[in-house]
Order: structure tokens, then sequence, then C-alpha cells
């Protein structure tokens, strides 16, 4: 039995193109003489979809999409992920057409994502066998399949129909789990995955099969679409999971945010980005990041150097972009901001120099970036890292604005990996001098963040057990890191849920992300 494996970038609402796309790939995979294709889960509609799944129109015109679909099967039998209405409520499901058209909906039990809850139910008719040729498939939806029960005796190959987003280090205990799962089972899986950005998500696609000893088959591409067909009756060589080293994980985080950026911008009408370059990290990565989504030719850089601003950063900052080939103006800020100073005397006038006058300049540079955008188009780019957003080490209505941020939900260190990686496989785009300086936000005169905070590599590895891992302040005390420290560390973490949520749509690259895994309340007392 031939199975292809179509692994689609799909649009959320975009329910005719979607259909579209699935029925073009059904004539490709009858092309190639496949007996199947299997899409993911949500094929139809795009996902997430959070409220547009309450909505009975959109519920049915999915399901005529699915009748449409159903036209293109004679004589190959396809599995199509999509939103299905029925009497307990909408359900995830997955349409099993044969290859004579008729339609059977395979239900998804668990409702385990917190993008689907209360949106969707679970379904009181999961996992169903379907048979094609002389095979036996069990076909599973979502993250029904880690609750599998034991399975009959004849089924032959298990068809994982799903939606996983891309994460940190989540790929690999992806294939760990599945892989367990087939040996413990004895069966083959197929399993099938999304791929495209869908607003602040990635879904990596990575799709693949594995055999009945739980080694990898077959692996469709990363972060593309792509089908692939696997024929149950040909032994194939296993290999291994080819994405395990700390160089692939940071290259499959450049190649994340280049696609989910893409396609936050192209799925929303956007083509052209600008970004504010400080001659720092984070805002040198977030243009390299915006070159690889978009191209030189969509992205236009404003260096605003103001009093406080070294030459050598100005200098930096032209170097990098003519490096990478796009439009830049140097427009300082100084008689700006003198004139906003000058003109709150009335109210700040013999105060001491402190976060006033600083977060004015950062706002000066995020008006002139605005106006940027309101004029010509292009969309402005958000320049943040997870460690600052964690402290709350940034600006409201300054360095927190933009359209959307590539880089809000990783760590300072990462920016400085990704940073390595980019001039690597690109060719020293970065200058050393950028990625070898003391980091600053540079707002009064030879400022440095280490002035006031440890340096990141403490930062980072504190947040990470805070927030990735859970772990109470005593926990990383006792793995010995300075307590006073991890107070402190900890205190501005919590102070600061109230600047996160005035954040602009953070691309979620990470397992916990600042808004869904994290989340605190608003107001809040407590003192743990």
């Amino acid at each position: 039995m031939r199975i292809a494996l179509a692994q689609l970038n799909f649009t959320v609402g975009d329910i005719k193109t979607n259909a579209d796309k699935i029925i073009a790939a059904i004539k490709r995979a009858k092309e190639q003489g496949a007996d199947l294709v299997v899409f993911a889960e949500f094929a139809v509609s795009g996902t997430p979809a959070y409220g547009l799944l309450t909505k009975t129109t959109f519920l049915t015109l999915c399901e005529e999409a699915v009748e449409r679909i159903a036209e293109s099967c004679n004589g190959i039998a396809a599995i199509v992920g999509t939103p299905y209405l029925t009497a307990e409520g909408p359900v995830s499901a997955a349409a099993y057409i044969d290859n004579e058209g008729n339609i059977e909906y395979i239900g998804k039990r668990y409702v385990t994502a917190r993008r689907e809850m209360g949106y969707i139910v679970g379904s009181s008719v999961g996992h169903q066998n379907i048979k094609i040729k002389d095979k036996a498939l069990k076909v599973i939806v979502g993250d029904d399949l880690s609750r599998m029960e034991d399975l009959e005796e004849d089924v032959d190959v298990i068809i994982s129909v799903n939606a996983r987003r891309y994460g940190k280090g989540i790929l690999t205990r992806r294939f760990d789990k599945i892989s367990r799962l087939a040996f413990a089972e004895g069966r083959t899986i197929v399993m099938i995955n999304q791929v495209g950005g869908a607003g602040d998500i990635v879904y990596d696609g990575t799709s693949g099969v594995l055999d009945r000893d739980g080694h990898l088959v077959k692996l469709l591409k990363s972060f593309e679409e792509d089908l692939q067909v696997f024929d149950t009756e040909i032994d194939v060589t296993p290999f291994d999971v080819p994405f395990t080293t700390y160089n692939d994980r940071t290259r499959m985080i450049y190649e994340a945010a280049c696609l989910g950026l893409r396609d936050y911008f192209h799925k929303n009408g956007y083509n052209k980005a600008c970004v504010g370059l400080s001659g720092g990290i984070d805002s040198a990565v977030v243009a390299c990041i915006a070159v690889g989504a978009l191209g030189k030719e969509n992205v236009r850089v404003l260096l605003m150097p103001s009093p406080f601003t070294p030459n050598d950063s100005v200098e930096d900052a032209k170097r990098l972009a003519e490096n990478l080939g796009v439009e830049y103006s140097v427009l300082p800020i100084i008689e700006a901001y003198n004139a906003m100073v000058g003109t709150l005397q009335p109210v700040i006038g013999g105060t001491e120099f402190d976060a006033t006058e600083e977060n004015i300049q950062t706002r000066i540079r995020t008006t002139m970036l605005m106006a940027l955008q309101n004029k010509t188009g292009y969309m402005l780019l958000n320049s943040s890292n997870k460690s600052e957003n964690a402290l709350g080490w940034c600006t409201l209505y300054g360095d927190t604005a933009g359209t959307f941020s590539p880089t809000g939900d990783l760590y300072k260190g990462e920016i400085y990996d990704l940073a390595r990686y980019i001039n690597a496989a690109h060719g020293d785009v970065i200058p050393d001098a950028i990625i070898d300086k003391e980091p600053s936000s540079e707002l009064r005169p030879n400022q440095k963040d280490s002035d006031f905070l440890p340096h990141y590599e403490v930062i980072d590895a504190i947040l990470f057990r805070m927030i990735e891992k859970k772990q109470h302040r005593e926990e990383i005390i006792n793995a010995g890191f300075d307590s006073a420290v991890v107070e402190k560390i900890h205190k501005m973490v919590m102070e600061n849920e109230k600047k996160r949520y005035q954040f602009p749509p953070v691309l979620r690259l990470s397992p916990c992300a600042f808004g869904h895994e994290w989340l605190m309340p608003l107001v809040n007392h407590y003192c743990d």
C-alpha cells in the first residue's frame, strides 16, 4: 500500500484556497500511484481558528469544502483534517474519504491544547479503523495518540493526524515519544503535521513514518511544504533523527523565526518591514531575520542616535545595513529629545536625570518608526528578547512597540547564538563589534546593562529554571545561584506582568511563552 503524506501550509479561514491546495495535492499523490493521501489536522480550516470554530457558517463552509474535496477522490482515498459540527458541538475531525468519494468523520476525543479549549468539544466517537486494499489502518486525531487504548490485532498502520506547533526542544521529545509508542505497540506510525506560520505560532511540519520497531524510516522537510509517498511493502533502511545537536536547534530557531515572520506578514497582506537599528545585538538579529523572511528589497532601517549614542554604534549599524543590502537612513533625535525635555521643564525641571529622560528617547524613536510605517507601509518589527521582557527591562510604548516580535520568546543568550549562526550561514553580515560589545541601552552616558543587572548568562540560567522548569526560588538557590540575585530577578519578573500584557504579538518559539503557558494575574499580591 502506498501512502502519500501531504504536508501543506494552510491559512486560517481561507477555506477555498485551503481546499484548492488539498485537491491539487490529491492529484499529485494520485499521479505518484498513492492509494491514500493524508493531510494534517484542521487542514480545511487552518489552525488555530479560535472563535471561528464557534460560528455555524464557518463550520458549514468547511463541510461543503470537504464535499468538494471528495469529488476529486476518484480512485484514491484521503484523510483530511477539518472542524466538524456534531450534536455535541464542534469537534476536530479527520474526514475519511474513500476512493469513491464517500465521507466518514472520525473525531478527536481529548481536547488538550489551550488554543482549542472553549472552542471545540471532545468527540464521543474517537479513533476508528478503516481498510484500504488489504491493510487495516487506525486513524487517530490530535493528542488522542498519547491516550490510545490497546490496538486490535489486525491493525497494520496507525495514522496520526495532528497539528503540532514548533518549540525549542519539542521536536526531539515528540519523536522520542512516538518512537516508544511505535515500539510498544509493534505498529508502523504515519504522522502528518501542518507547516507554516499562523499568527504567533509556527507549525514545523517534520512529518514522518516510524516502523514497528520505533525507527524513523521517512521524514518530510521542516518549515517547508512537502509531499512524499511511503510504501508499506518496501523495506527502508532506518535512520536517526537528524536534528539533535545544539547547532541544529539554533538553525531551526532561525528557520522558524523566518517562516513565522514571513507568514504573519504575507497572510495579513503586509510585504515590507522596518527596524530601528541601534548598533546592538537584538535589532541586528531582527534585521537579519527580516531580510531572510521578506528579502532585502522589502526591509528598511532607521538609525536614530541620541545625545548618548556612541559614534561606534552608529558606524556598526551602518555597516550591518550595508552588509544586508537594505535601505537605511540616519535620523538623529537630538533636537527632538532636547525639545521634548525642554517642553517638560515645568514638570521635570530641577529633578535628577533618571528613567524619565531615558524613556523619552525610546518613545521618540518609536514615533519616528511608526511615522515611517504610516507613510510608506513598512510595518514596524519589535526587537525585544525574552530576558528583557521577563525583567521588564524595556520601555512601554517605546521598544515594546511593533507589529510583530520574531525574537521576543528567545533569551538573550539565544540571540547571540542566532547572530553567530547567521554569520556562519550567511557570510559574516553582523559586524564582530556588535557581537562583542557589552549589552547597553545607551540611554545615558557610558551606560551598561550590567550596571544594574547581573550578566545575562546568569539571568538566562535563572529565568530558564524559573519559567520553563517552573522551579521555586529555593530550588534555584539550592542549585548554586546567589540568593540575592535570585530574589531580585524573581521580584522583577513578578512586578512586570503589566508590561507583558501590552506587548505586540510575540512569535512563540519556546515551550513556555509569556501570555500562554506563562500567565500571571494582572493584579497580584501573592508572595510565595
